[in-house]
């Protein structure tokens, strides 16, 4: 129901964007995440965004100031510009999409996601 695309090897420093797209939901009904998964490690929140009528966005502190959640309701597309990448934000990175109550409190927590798309790898060289 949701497909990431935009990955790729890039060098460190470097920028990226990811897209998300939902063919069969509509992205204005939906609060959405990105989260990412490192070889050996637990999947983690990277950015959330509040749906359709705040847009306020919420970001890990591993990745604030260097990656922007934006979404496009009118192309049902939610993106992540991320920018000096560095070699520790190497992982799969999957969009997700919730309608969960007091999203203020729970973005950052997958299993309030009920849907997911099946992630895009990202791998940064130094």
């Amino acid at each position: 129901q949701l497909q990431a695309f935009g990955g790729g090897l890039v060098q460190a420093g470097d920028s990226l964007r990811l897209s998300c797209v939902m063919p069969e939901l509509r992205l204005s009904n939906y609060h959405m995440g990105w989260f990412r998964q490192a070889p050996g490690k637990e999947r983690e929140f990277v950015a959330g965004i509040r749906r359709s009528g705040s847009d306020i966005a919420y970001y890990s502190d591993y990745v604030k100031g260097r990656f922007t959640i934006s979404r496009l309701n009118a192309k049902n597309t939610l993106y992540l510009q991320m920018n000096s990448l560095k070699p520790e934000d190497t992982a799969i990175y999957y969009c997700a999409a919730t309608t969960t109550a007091s999203y203020s409190v729970y973005y950052a927590n997958a299993s309030r996601y009920g849907y997911w798309g099946k992630g895009t790898l990202v791998t940064v060289s130094s």
